[in-house]
């Protein structure tokens, strides 16, 4: 049975070695996997990765948000896989074209996610990219069509904020995982923060979120094995 601690993910966005294994170090047995993002894995490589399995029991997310033309991003995928992450992330901005192409030549048990729309977005920002109006201006609707995309292309799951949770949850059923970032515990939440959706641990588990993202709240802390704590308690509250 999953525990609390099970759904909480903590990111790895230091740039050394060191620091990374030392909050490996700090927080093995309090969080159910660590993320490795881009920073990270460009600066230590895959052999982080095999001293973060071999140091514990927590799984490993490898958040690469891979973003290319079909082949390169299936090959990408195959490599990443090899290093045996429990997810690794895929944009769905070109379909479910190239998201099938990836899921149906996935050789092992790395399950794959795909990128909604970041949590650093809101509608300012999409109009300024150019996103059709009706896309724009309910951020939902393009959460839910690329949440289809990814679903009908054979993925794993998706990564969505938690205020889009409980409709995704609905459009893709029980069995895909949806994993949330831009997550504040209600102790630590303020005005000016570059997340611009984001939601507590509580909220985003009662939304359908199977696992919750949450760096600063935790990495900051005087004590983060104590922060980490109190978010399995907050999540164990929505439970």
């Amino acid at each position: 049975m999953k525990s609390p601690e099970d759904y909480i993910i903590f990111p790895l966005d230091v740039p050394s070695h060191d620091q990374a294994m030392s909050c490996v170090e700090a927080l093995d047995g309090h969080v159910g996997l660590f993320k490795v993002g881009l920073e990270l894995f460009i600066a230590q490589g895959p052999d982080l990765l095999r001293e973060i399995r071999n140091r514990t029991d927590a799984g490993i997310f490898l958040d690469l948000k891979l973003h290319d033309i079909p082949a390169t991003v299936k090959r990408a995928f195959l490599a990443a896989s090899m290093h045996r992450p429990q997810f690794v992330t895929v944009h769905c901005d070109e379909g479910n074209g190239i998201l099938k192409d990836v899921a149906e030549k996935n050789p092992g048990n790395t399950r794959i996610l795909g990128i909604t729309v970041l949590t650093s977005l809101n509608r300012e920002k999409l109009r300024e990219s150019g996103y059709a109006r009706d896309y724009a201006e309910d951020v939902l609707e393009l959460v839910l069509l690329r949440a289809r995309m990814a679903r009908e292309a054979g993925c794993q799951g998706v990564v969505c904020s938690g205020l889009e949770a409980a409709r995704v949850r609905e459009e893709i059923g029980p069995d895909m995982v949806i994993v949330t970032p831009g997550i504040r515990p209600a102790w630590t939440v303020v005005d000016q923060d570059d997340q611009k959706r984001i939601v507590t641990p509580a909220d985003a588990v009662r939304n359908g979120s199977d696992y919750v993202v949450i760096g600063r709240p935790i990495r900051d802390a005087a004590s983060p094995r104590d922060a980490a704590k109190r978010v399995a308690e907050e999540i164990a509250s929505a439970l």
